[in-house]
């Protein structure tokens, strides 16, 4: 096993050889990429992020699906479609992530941007209710599903009340908030703090995780994450998930921690 040195290193070196663009042609986090303006930016992002699970080259494909379902202009057509806009689009879903959770989303981001100023001011407003990222999720949900919606929709948005990792809004919300000059992530919401970040825990991460003794906890929930997160403290305190990279990455592409 290695040692705590032993360990920094190994990290910070998978660290550099996954953080940098090329990561980007293989990873879901290419549909933002494909933006230049913030709004766009944040919704592809959040529809990309909901819809990773499974396989990634699933991911990507049907996240490219619902970009063109918003004509690959997603703010405006958020903001100004109606519901018969957002009812009749061509997307077909993605496993459990039918066309009808696809339209509730939508019409619930227009109430988020016409109303509460848009997904940065939502998810900063709920982590400075307890400088939490918890918090932050559990605030965003609230407002999401005010508007009037079908139950089954409620199991795409993560209930961190009951014990979720909310891997898919934790990895959202790296995308948005970290920014290393590396150019994978976006960097673009300045008041959340990196420090604050929880690992977007998968089953990938955490076997690797679990592979060298960073976690020890056998579900890949809420205290597990948590968990997780404080022991990669340890290695940086200011930027904890940098190692996503890391265990994401030597997982997926080395297959390393593979049971």
């Amino acid at each position: 096993m290695l040692n705590k040195s032993e360990l920094e290193e190994f990290l910070n070196e998978k660290y550099d050889l996954y953080n940098r663009p090329s990561f980007i042609d293989s990873d879901p986090i290419q549909i933002p990429h494909q933006y230049p303006k913030k709004e766009d930016i944040e919704i592809a992002a959040f529809l990309t992020s909901t819809i990773a699970w499974g396989k990634r080259s699933m991911i990507i494909n049907n996240a490219k699906k619902m970009m063109l379902a918003l004509q690959n202009n997603p703010y405006e057509f958020i903001i100004n479609g109606t519901d018969r806009d957002f009812d009749k689009t061509a997307f077909t879903g993605h496993r459990t992530f039918k066309p009808v959770d696809f339209q509730s989303f939508l019409k619930s981001l227009r109430n988020i941007y016409n109303n509460y100023g848009g997904l940065e001011n939502i998810f900063t407003t709920g982590y400075k209710k307890e400088k939490s990222v918890f918090s932050s999720i559990k605030y965003f949900r609230e407002i999401f599903f005010e508007l009037p919606h079908e139950q089954r929709t409620e199991k795409h948005i993560a209930n961190v009340l009951k014990n979720s990792a909310a891997k898919r809004i934790n990895l959202f919300l790296m995308w948005m908030v970290r920014n290393d000059s590396r150019g994978v992530h976006f960097g673009i919401w300045n008041d959340i703090p990196t420090s604050k970040l929880i690992i977007p825990l998968d089953v990938h991460s955490g076997n690797t995780a679990r592979a060298l003794e960073l976690l020890s906890r056998k579900q890949n929930d809420r205290k597990a994450a948590i968990e997780l997160t404080e022991n990669l403290q340890k290695f940086d305190n200011n930027d904890p998930v940098k190692y996503d990279f890391a265990l994401f990455g030597t997982g997926v592409f080395e297959g390393f921690g593979k049971i």
